[in-house]
């Protein structure tokens, strides 16, 4: 393998099949192998063509580089050829993205970028916990109480003749109590052969004989109260001292006290 006197290794023993220079030793090439003071086979830089060799001076028409051998040493232009003296592109800038085919013969697949990390929403910071406020839309929670009343015993003995005097105030009677509940609560005394069955049964003992089967009856309110009515008793109820009309629903507040037959009372508790 022959080596031209620009260090190339050729396979061409007369030209450089790399730069195309004349390789010493060569038919025609006017420099002989050994001289120079260099090794034997490997000629010594000697002095270039002068300006009326051929090539000397004379500039590649592609991209200016002098010329030294058959081809340009830059571009690989070869000199005595009808090539015409185009300047190559210079090579695109790299981009971010993928290249299209037709600019690049090889185009270097584009790195996918890494996805997105979420950010972790910081946790609010924990408030201590409220003490609960009862709802305004909590059951309204009501009771009636039941008991002996002396005085409403003593005002119906007064207003009535004689025959009053038949009925006697009990020496004791149990308070019973009785949660409202649903749409009505019925007072009366239970009777079996007429098939009433009171949700608050007066029948007793003691039994005040001054009350009705069906006496009286609570119906609950739209705004969760409670009101009273009358159906139409034998001897008539009153609210707070007062007698209420037959067939009327009277509204009742927290306290209100229900009397009727010869002692008894009902006294309504709102919660």
């Amino acid at each position: 393998m022959a080596i031209c006197p620009n260090g190339h290794d050729s396979a061409s023993d007369d030209f450089c099949d790399i730069c195309g220079m004349r390789i010493a030793g060569s038919p025609g090439s006017g420099i002989s192998g050994g001289t120079g003071g260099s090794p034997a086979g490997r000629p010594g830089p000697g002095p270039r063509p002068g300006p009326g060799a051929a090539g000397a001076t004379e500039p590649c028409p592609r991209c200016g580089t002098p010329r030294v051998g058959q081809f340009c040493e830059a571009c690989g232009y070869q000199f005595g050829t009808a090539q015409p003296p185009w300047a190559p592109a210079a090579p695109a800038a790299p981009r971010s993205s993928g290249l299209s085919s037709s600019s690049h013969p090889r185009s270097t697949p584009s790195v996918p970028s890494a996805p997105s990390v979420p950010s972790v929403p910081t946790a609010p910071p924990v408030s201590p916990p409220r003490p609960a406020v009862p709802s305004s839309y909590a059951p309204a929670v009501w009771t009636a109480v039941v008991s002996s009343d002396r005085a409403y015993y003593e005002s119906v003995q007064a207003a009535s003749g004689p025959d009053a005097a038949a009925v006697p105030f009990p020496g004791y009677y149990a308070e019973r109590r009785f949660r409202l509940a649903g749409s009505q609560m019925r007072i009366g005394r239970r009777s079996v052969s007429r098939g009433i069955d009171p949700e608050i049964d007066l029948t007793g003992p003691p039994a005040d004989p001054g009350i009705s089967r069906l006496h009286a009856v609570l119906i609950a309110a739209a705004d969760g109260g409670w009101a009273v009515l009358d159906p139409g008793s034998a001897n008539g109820t009153l609210v707070n001292g007062t007698e209420i009309p037959t067939g009327v629903q009277v509204p009742l507040h927290d306290g209100d006290r229900i009397n009727l037959g010869g002692w008894t009372s009902i006294t309504v508790h709102h919660g």
